[in-house]
């Protein structure tokens, strides 16, 4: 596991109060993936019900709260991929 993925995996978990509702799948360009759902979040690769890719530079600008995932999505630094009701639901998570 890169530390990206590991730093990024600790800053998700902080962030979130409990797990997700849903499964989620971030995509780390070059770094690995991340899973989000019930329990919180860890390193892995499992099937999800959405799956978001993005660069490293605008996955950490999200996590750091100076990017909004809407923003990311509309401009195209933020790919989503399958249910989009539940990359919604994580966007009001994270934010």
């Amino acid at each position: 596991m890169s530390d990206v993925v590991a730093q990024a995996v600790d800053a998700l978990n902080a962030k979130m109060d409990g797990g997700f509702d849903g499964t989620a799948k971030f995509v780390i360009e070059d770094e690995g993936s991340i899973i989000i759902d019930g329990n919180g979040a860890h390193a892995g690769d499992e099937d999800a019900d959405v799956t978001l890719t993005a660069s490293t530079e605008t996955f950490k600008a999200i996590l750091d709260g100076e990017m909004n995932p809407t923003t990311a999505f509309m401009t195209g630094k933020l790919a989503v991929d399958g249910d989009m009701g539940a990359a919604m639901r994580l966007s009001g998570v994270l934010s």
